[in-house]
């Protein structure tokens, strides 16, 4: 781990040597974004669709974008090259920079840029047989989850309860409507309908649940982008959870309840393959 190679600042160096200053305002303050795009054989995935969502992030929080769309490809490109062959998950990391600790926006700042890939962690074929436990809480994060700020403790602190649990995932819940997991997308399948909460300011717009969407549309999927009520939820056929780094996973129980036949449904099978043929479709 060490030796991994990593981006700082404009240099690529050993992991163990990536230093930022204690006054940079991503660790004071945790004043910065970040994003996490999956390489598949040195592949990017939705490479343009992650750069629009980082820049919309960064212009949310009024930080300059440091780099060039062609940039930061070139960047991810050599970390890829130099973390292997094996799938991969590329983080990247922009905070305001370094000032004296003050809450207003200091003035021509330099932003700290960290970049890195590790290797992906796949989900156990086994976990995709028997779908994943989760459980629900209320959201109890601020009101601007579209944006992704490394300021995660209320995630943190959300799924460290599924955790103590011993379930994967925290199921948030606000005003009597499901919003998204700690660190995913939600989508039910209700009387063969696919359901997922609208975007708005109340959930990250995943990539993955967008391309879940598409997937859908593009196949005749019925599906709806609608609030999910706490019963329609609990009553579901089936609930799948998203993200870049986990795909598409099926939850079989929620709350020490099953979800519909408590195993994965068909219609998770049917998109779960036709993600999978998508992934296949970047390298032809």
């Amino acid at each position: 781990m060490n030796n991994q190679l990593v981006y700082l600042n404009g240099e690529y160096l050993p992991l163990d040597q990536a230093k930022v200053s204690v006054l940079d305002r991503g660790f004071i303050f945790g004043d910065g974004i970040y994003e996490v795009i999956p390489a598949y054989a040195g592949k990017t995935l939705r490479f343009e669709h992650h750069m629009q969502r980082l820049q919309r992030s960064l212009d949310a929080v009024r930080i300059t974008n440091p780099l060039s769309n062609e940039q930061w490809q070139k960047i991810i490109n050599k970390l890829i090259a130099a973390t292997g062959s094996q799938d991969q998950s590329v983080y990247l990391h922009i905070t305001r920079g370094v000032a004296q600790r003050d809450h207003s926006f200091p003035h021509k700042l330099e932003h700290t840029v960290f970049a890195m890939s590790n290797i992906l962690q796949t989900v156990s074929p086994e976990l995709l047989k028997t779908g994943i436990t989760a459980i629900t809480l209320d959201d109890i994060r601020w009101q601007y989850c579209n944006i992704k700020s490394i300021s995660l403790l209320p995630n943190i602190l959300l799924r460290q309860q599924a955790v103590d649990k011993d379930a994967a995932e925290a199921i948030l819940i606000r005003n009597g409507n499901v919003t998204e997991g700690a660190a995913s997308n939600v989508f039910v399948v209700s009387n063969g309908v696919i359901k997922t909460p609208p975007k708005d300011h109340k959930i990250l717009p995943g990539i993955t649940r967008d391309l879940i969407v598409e997937l859908a549309k593009e196949h005749a999927m019925p599906i709806e982008e609608i609030s999910i009520s706490e019963e329609e939820f609990f009553t579901a056929d089936e609930i799948w959870l998203t993200s870049s780094t986990k795909e598409v996973l099926p939850v079989t129980q929620i709350n020490e309840q099953q979800v519909g036949d408590g195993k994965p449904g068909i219609i998770w099978k049917n998109m779960y393959q036709k993600y999978q043929d998508f992934k296949k479709s970047l390298h032809n």
